[in-house]
């Protein structure tokens, strides 16, 4: 009886709200997302956007014929907010496939610039005027699913000491 006591008081304190005198740390403010659901936009507190894409072993030609044109119409542009976000844009393609024999390429945005869309097939939309027709076609069908996008934020760099944990309020 008093274990079970016990237990409804610890689970009572942890899922009580908070209360006025406790020091809650507001969120940090973020980007609204897109509406778009194919949309890249990273949160405004991201340190690393990640982006992580699985392409057909058939397409992988298709993929990165992509990327090569779109890393050269970067190369040239003079937007200021895409220079940006191709100064801090690595691709990188794993040597291993995934389990179901796909190409792996991971998207490293650092930093993500905030507000930026990075889908390759809206840049080169907007950057290159003779397309050729059935290159984004080409791209679209290259997916094996959907790319995975992921908000990093550091949480320890491991090569320096730790920084000392912050004091709770109240000497805790």
């Amino acid at each position: 009886m008093i274990l079970f006591f016990a237990s409804f008081l610890f689970l009572a304190q942890v899922a009580a709200p908070p209360s006025p005198a406790q020091n809650v740390t507001p969120s940090k403010p973020t980007v609204e997302p897109s509406p778009d659901p194919a949309s890249v936009h990273f949160l405004a507190d991201t340190d690393t956007g990640l982006l992580l894409v699985a392409i057909k072993p058939a397409a992988v030609a298709d993929y990165e014929q992509v990327l090569r044109t779109l890393q050269e119409a970067l190369a040239k542009d003079t937007d200021a907010t895409r220079s940006s976000a191709a100064k801090g844009w690595r691709v990188y393609k794993a040597a291993e496939a995934d389990a179901k024999g796909n190409t792996l390429y991971i998207h490293m945005m650092r930093p993500a610039v905030t507000g930026f869309d990075y889908r390759p097939s809206l840049l080169l939309d907007e950057l290159i005027k003779e397309l050729a027709p059935d290159l984004l076609t080409k791209y679209q069908d290259a997916f094996a699913m959907p790319p995975s996008k992921l908000n990093l934020t550091e949480f320890a760099n491991m090569s320096t000491a730790p920084l000392p944990a912050a004091k709770k309020p109240g000497g805790q």
